[in-house]
This record gives C-alpha cells, sequence and structure tokens, in this order.
C-alpha cells in the first residue's frame, strides 16, 4: 500500500483533507505518476485518479502540468541539497566526509519514491525551467563540496570547484549505474569501494599549511 493509499485508508469518509495536506497528496500522486510515464506520457487526468480527487480539485493547487512538475523538482532537488550538506557537516574527517557524501548520492537514488529519475533523468530537460532547476542543484551540491575542499587544501577556489563537480558527478552517476544494473554489490560495499577509488584521489593534495596529506 503506497502512502497516499495509507493516507486514504485512514481518513474518515467524507472529511477533508487542509490544503497543505492535500498539496502534499497530489504531489506523491504526481510523484507516481511522472517517474512511471515520464512527462510527456503523463496526464492531468492520470495524476487526479490516482491521487483519488478530481480534475478541479487538482487544478484549485496546480494551474497545469508542467507546474505540477517544477513544484516536485523544486522539493527534490532541495532533499539531494539538504543531503549533501548534512554528510559534509558529519563529520571532521575528510575520507568519512568523502564516504558521507558519496552515500547521500546512493541514498537519494535509492529511495523507493525514485525522485531522481526526475532530477537526474528528467525527459523534460529542453523545458528552460527544468533545466535551471537541475543545473542550480547541480551545481549548488559542488559549491558545498568545493568549499570543503578549498577550507582544507588552500586550492584555488576555481580548482576545488572543478574537483568538487568531478566528485559530484562521478557519485550521481555511478550510483545510477548501481541501481539501473541491478549490482549484487551492497550499498555499504559500493559506497566503500568510491570512496576507496575517490579518497586515492583527493588525499594528493595536501592538507593546507602543512607538509602532509
Amino acid at each position: 500500500m503506497t502512502a497516499i493509499e495509507q493516507t486514504e485508508a485512514a481518513r474518515p469518509r467524507g472529511t477533508r483533507l487542509p490544503r497543505r495536506a492535500r498539496r502534499n497528496q497530489l504531489l506523491g500522486a504526481a510523484q507516481e505518476v511522472f517517474v512511471a510515464q515520464g512527462y510527456h506520457a503523463a496526464a492531468m487526468d492520470d495524476i487526479a485518479e490516482r491521487a483519488g480527487v478530481s480534475k478541479p480539485v487538482l487544478y484549485q493547487h496546480f494551474p497545469g502540468k508542467l507546474d505540477l512538475y517544477l513544484a516536485l523538482l523544486d522539493q527534490h532537488c532541495e532533499s539531494l541539497l539538504q543531503s549533501v550538506r548534512t554528510a559534509l557537516a558529519s563529520t571532521s574527517d575528510n575520507k568519512l566526509r568523502v564516504a558521507a557524501t558519496m552515500d547521500a548520492y546512493f541514498a537519494y537514488v535509492e529511495d523507493e519514491g525514485g525522485a531522481f529519475r526526475l532530477v537526474f533523468e528528467s525527459d523534460l530537460t529542453n523545458e528552460a525551467a527544468v533545466r535551471e532547476r537541475v543545473d542550480r542543484v547541480t551545481l549548488q551540491c559542488a559549491e558545498a563540496i568545493c568549499e570543503v575542499i578549498a577550507e582544507d587544501t588552500g586550492l584555488p577556489s576555481d580548482e576545488a570547484m572543478l574537483l568538487a563537480v568531478g566528485l559530484g558527478g562521478y557519485s550521481q552517476v555511478v550510483a545510477r549505474y548501481w541501481l539501473a544494473s541491478g549490482s549484487t554489490v551492497p550499498r555499504d560495499k559500493a559506497v566503500q569501494l568510491l570512496t576507496s577509488l575517490a579518497w586515492r584521489g583527493i588525499a594528493g593534495f595536501p592538507l593546507h599549511g602543512t607538509e602532509g596529506h
């Protein structure tokens, strides 16, 4: 039973959901439809039916399909960014930071709702508003990683940013491959392997103000 079905089953018949709860319900239904069908094949009728509401109710909250898609994209881009920031702040040990950040991407991709597909595998990237959001969260995640690299290594910001973009892109691409391929490697082992590979590279830059690594 999905979260939508559980909510509906628990709610007494004849009652109305508060506006925020209804909006969240509609977003949940839309996510299921968009992930399963893609943006272009999805229809507002499908989303309304999935949510168990009439189309007028759906349009009261979201004027159109693109508005609904962008609201979901905003929600899940923010979720990814917060996960990366939390991972970076979780420890002062840099190797553990690399592992935590890798795991943040793997956890995001592995989430059963499949929201990462809206961010990393959207069929609507030719839409300027979608492209802008995807580019922005990619940049913001890289900036968060860059800040740590620059602080610890003393590298110029543009050099640290190149490393940060590389680490972020490496993490999400491999995590998506791991999921899509149905790899038998457990998530913790996959993160350990990738952390070892990444750490061998990033550890080659000495800590700022020290002679050692």
